[in-house]
């Protein structure tokens, strides 16, 4: 009796080991797919991030499961967040990057928004959003004080996504003049249109701009007119920030809340009501997955943002974006759905 009572606890703490969980998760991921979810087209900087993770995190995972990308484009990326809530499988094989918005639009109870975005199990984060608006030299503006003075196109994604979030926001409460023009699958195709002059106005990741449409910028096609941000960036600091204007203080306290969505930036998420250890062994994975040489080496091959955090902190903004004061969300509620009619 006494070495079968020895033998089955042997047998209980191999199971409850690390080893034995790393070997279940091995069993688990082997010969299986890992499909990556896109909330945007197959062009700008969630596309870009999308692709780079899914290049990578393969190699961390226990079994080295088969990674690939599919896009979702549609309402910003809601659609997105929506399906992998609701349907996608809860098993660790999907994972999703959506627009760093993507709690705040809860809050605000955006249209279409379906998912709690504290109950998404939060991966990590590869960047936080060091975005800019930028406008054409055709345009004849040269600063944002122009845009309080005239009309001003500006191309965006749509409902839910930045691009269109602080134009809307800049509108109501820092007296900008903004002509929106919603619906572009991506980024990518704002800034398209940008170039051949269909909008005067688009916004994109300062990094991205600076990898793929340098010239842009050294031969003055484009000015850099507004940071997205709370405080002013050294790397734009000519251009105010969203966090230093408004009209009011109240106007002020809703821009800063809306240019706290940088901190989520370009981050993964997983649905709800996953087991805990493959959560555990997903949010492993990114975190040596952000550390590796090789992840590392193709970051800075095109120069992209390299500003990660761990799922367990990423968890935790996200859940501090409910505790937003009421009178706050009542005034950022009013000022989007004003937009939207």
């Amino acid at each position: 009796m006494r070495s079968f009572i020895a033998a089955s606890a042997i047998a209980l703490a191999f199971a409850c080991s690390p080893v034995a969980g790393a070997q279940a998760q091995d069993a688990f991921y082997k010969g299986r797919t890992l499909t990556v979810h896109i909330g945007f087209g197959n062009t700008g900087s969630y596309d870009f991030y999308g692709r780079l993770l899914s290049r990578h995190i393969g190699r961390e995972l226990p079994g080295a499961p088969t990674v690939i990308v599919q896009n979702m484009p549609g309402a910003g990326s809601t659609k997105l967040a929506n399906w992998m809530y609701s349907v996608a499988p809860k098993d660790g094989t999907a994972i999703g990057i959506a627009s760093q918005t993507v709690a705040l639009d809860e809050v605000l109870g955006a249209q279409g928004v379906s998912y709690k975005a504290a109950r998404f199990n939060w991966i990590g984060r590869v960047t936080s959003s060091g975005e800019v608006m930028i406008v054409s030299a055709a345009s004849g503006v040269t600063s944002f004080e122009d845009v309080r003075r005239r009309e001003v196109v500006v191309g965006t994604t749509g409902a839910g996504s930045p691009s269109q979030g602080y134009p809307v926001l800049m509108n109501a409460a820092a007296g900008a003049k903004f002509k929106i023009i919603p619906g572009y699958p991506s980024s990518g195709d704002v800034l398209l249109a940008l170039e051949k002059g269909e909008v005067d106005a688009a916004s994109g990741l300062l990094s991205h701009l600076t990898a793929a449409h340098k010239s842009w910028l050294d031969d003055r096609k484009v000015r850099i007119i507004l940071s997205e941000t709370v405080e002013r960036s050294p790397l734009v600091p000519d251009a105010p920030a969203v966090g230093e204007l408004g009209d009011t203080p109240e106007d002020r306290a809703m821009l800063r809340l809306y240019a706290t969505t940088a901190s989520i930036g370009r981050a993964f998420l997983a649905p709800p009501d996953m087991p805990a250890d493959r959560v555990a062994t997903l949010r492993a994975a990114f975190d040596a997955m952000v550390k590796s040489s090789e992840f590392k080496a193709d970051v800075e091959k095109v120069h992209a943002d390299l500003i990660p955090l761990s799922g367990i902190d990423l968890q935790k903004i996200v859940a501090a974006t409910a505790e937003t004061p009421p009178a706050v969300v009542a005034r950022m509620k009013r000022v989007m759905q004003t937009a939207e009619k």
